[in-house]
């Protein structure tokens, strides 16, 4: 059953909290309990569920701003809530593992969840990963230098930075929050190479503790790949500076519209 915010009345009311909507996605019931009291205090509203097929009945009913979802649920897990969320949304997705193998932590990200935490985590971590992932996802980021009424053409892209949206071919192309920002990052300064530590604490807002953390930009640098290039094998826009990081060609011709 989907769980209400603690505000009171059943999971319908009260969901409009001042910073967005969460669903909290865990078949722990501990978890989901100190998940909701900390986000409620700090301004969100929150519904929880506690197993996959709850997910998806709260999310098409509730349209949260953001989802944290647990990997090892019963009925449906986490892997199986992303890919039919993806089928249809882009809603902002960190997924929470108790996997100990990185391999299969950055599993949800090849299937387009936007962050991950490994358990046991911090929950002030995690309310710092929220927070970056809805600023990111309000369009806020400080890094644009390009002016949000561009519209670039290079090759047979075409990217519109102010509905961050992207066509190949003249054929809409479907990215993720945090695939578009990743994009943006490298279009908006095209030609500078970015380490996977710098695109880490642009995009994520923390700086990798281990090598291993910077494993989730190689992951969205692969995603975003198969989506924009012709040839995800050899790229011709988000390429690789070998030992040093991922840079877009440097952009000589750009158009308002």
């Amino acid at each position: 059953m989907v769980e209400s915010s603690r505000c009171g009345g059943t999971a319908l009311r009260n969901l409009s909290g001042e910073k967005g909507k969460i669903l909290v996605v865990d078949d722990e019931a501990s978890i989901r309990r100190i998940l909701q009291t900390r986000l409620e205090m700090i301004g969100y509203s929150v519904v929880t569920a506690s197993d996959g097929e709850e997910a998806l009945s709260a999310f098409r009913l509730l349209t949260p701003d953001l989802i944290v979802l647990d990997v090892m649920m019963p009925k449906l897990d986490g892997y199986g809530v992303c890919q039919e969320l993806r089928k249809e949304s882009d809603v902002p997705i960190i997924m929470l593992t108790a996997l100990g193998d990185v391999a299969d932590r950055i599993t949800g990200l090849e299937l387009g969840a936007d962050d991950y935490m490994a358990k046991p985590f911090s929950p002030k971590e995690l309310e710092a990963r929220i927070a970056c992932v809805l600023k990111r996802r309000s369009h806020k980021s400080s890094i644009n230098t390009i002016p949000n009424s561009l519209i670039i053409h290079v090759g047979n892209l075409k990217i519109d930075t102010s509905k961050r949206q992207i066509h190949k071919n003249e054929q809409r192309i479907r990215l993720t929050g945090v695939e578009f920002s990743l994009l943006e990052l490298l279009v908006n300064h095209s030609g500078k190479i970015f380490s996977r530590g710098e695109i880490l604490q642009q995009l994520w807002g923390f700086v990798p503790e281990m090598k291993t953390d910077t494993r989730v930009v190689d992951v969205h640098i692969s995603r975003l790949r198969t989506k924009v290039e012709s040839d995800p094998n050899n790229p011709e826009f988000i390429l690789t500076a070998r030992g040093s990081g991922y840079f877009f060609p440097r952009i000589i011709d750009s158009e308002q519209e």
